[in-house]
């Protein structure tokens, strides 16, 4: 996925496969959400910015972009396993019982990427509420467009770690990794108030 162009992530997300899905796109804007974060530190590097805030801010952006990344080709992974469990056997009671349990267990493994994305959302708002104190104000409205990412991103993670669980309620992680889900609002009113902000400063 990494190594891929643009043209060829959307034809496999297209084409009726299980994986990559709406997990890895999750990721990917948790991915351009970063991405715009660090642009907007390095057009906030001159002498009138808070270089320590600017650097600090830079540095963690560019470090969860790779992490991001990551986490679309950890969800796509994981998915594939949970997809080859539904591919096995179920001619008998037994192969249904097994069955049955891996798929159980692959989707609360599927559900440790989008948990971990929610995690980088939060960091991601930590970050982009940090820049827009420090910005160049003539590059604000990407700090806006990076909110609207994480938003989509949080609400994603949460609905796929739902889905995911909602064969899974015995687990002895379904209680953690549903508490996480829950931070979504949080997260998304956290990037809705900014979007607000930066329109609220530029006259919108």
């Amino acid at each position: 996925m990494r190594d891929q162009t643009v043209a060829e992530f959307l034809s496999e997300l297209a084409a009726r496969t299980s994986v990559p899905a709406g997990g890895a796109s999750a990721a990917l804007s948790a991915a351009q959400a970063a991405a715009l974060i660090a642009m907007v530190a390095r057009y906030s590097d001159g002498p009138r910015h808070d270089r320590v805030v600017v650097g600090r801010v830079r540095a963690a952006a560019d470090g969860l972009v790779d992490e991001a990344v990551a986490l679309a080709e950890a969800d796509a992974a994981a998915f594939g396993e949970v997809a080859a469990a539904y591919r096995l056997p179920k001619s008998t009671e037994e192969e249904r019982r097994i069955r049955s349990e891996e798929i159980a267990r692959g989707l609360v493994a599927a559900s440790g990427p989008p948990a971990d994305l929610m995690s980088a959302t939060a960091r991601l708002a930590d970050l982009a509420e940090e820049m827009l104190a420090a910005a160049n104000r003539t590059v604000i409205s990407d700090l806006a467009a990076a909110a609207t990412a994480i938003t989509s991103a949080a609400a994603t993670a949460r609905i796929n770690i739902e889905a995911n669980l909602a064969r899974a309620k015995d687990d002895p992680l379904y209680a953690e990794l549903m508490a996480t889900a829950a931070l979504a609002p949080e997260i998304t009113d956290r990037a809705a108030r900014l979007v607000d902000a930066v329109r609220e400063e530029l006259g919108a």
